[in-house]
């Protein structure tokens, strides 16, 4: 063992205490991160949209979020398009496309009109899939009412396949 060879003064044992200290806080803070990500998650317990850290959650919060911004702001420009074609897959977009001839609606919010707000709850994964639910906000403050879609989520691309009114 080695031995640290201090002055015979408390005032240098504590420099060194606080030195020791400080570099085992370093090295602890610099393994936390790498330990949470090697660690196994748990099963979050139930949260509101937004909060929860399930990717697959918050692409669909993102891209609703992202695609009712550029609605109001361009009325399905450019910019609703490119995120169409960055968040959905190609099948979605045909479909999409079919079901809007169709029925003169935005396939992505089954309506005309643009919500005045969302939210994202997490559902079931499995068979490569994850489902969530999108609470579509309608009306005024006073007068509200509300549209669900269920949104398919493919885990392996990690693009949404799926939109159900």
């Amino acid at each position: 063992m080695t031995r640290l060879h201090t002055p015979r003064h408390p005032r240098g044992r504590r420099i060194i205490g606080r030195t020791l200290l400080a570099a085992a806080l370093l090295t602890a803070v610099a393994a936390v991160p790498a330990a949470a990500a090697a660690a196994p998650q748990g099963a979050p317990a139930a949260a509101p949209a937004h909060s929860r850290d399930d990717a697959g959650d918050q692409l669909v919060a993102h891209f609703y979020g992202s695609y009712l911004d550029a609605i109001a702001a361009e009325g399905g420009g450019k910019l609703a398009t490119t995120l169409r074609s960055f968040y959905l897959t190609p099948a979605l977009r045909a479909e999409l496309k079919k079901w809007e001839a169709k029925n003169h609606a935005d396939g992505v919010l089954r309506a005309q009109d643009v919500p005045a707000g969302f939210k994202v709850t997490p559902g079931d994964s499995g068979a490569g899939h994850t489902w969530s639910t999108v609470r579509l906000t309608w009306g005024t403050s006073a007068h509200r009412t509300y549209t669900y879609l269920t949104v398919r989520q493919d885990l392996g691309t990690g693009k949404i396949s799926g939109i159900r009114g």
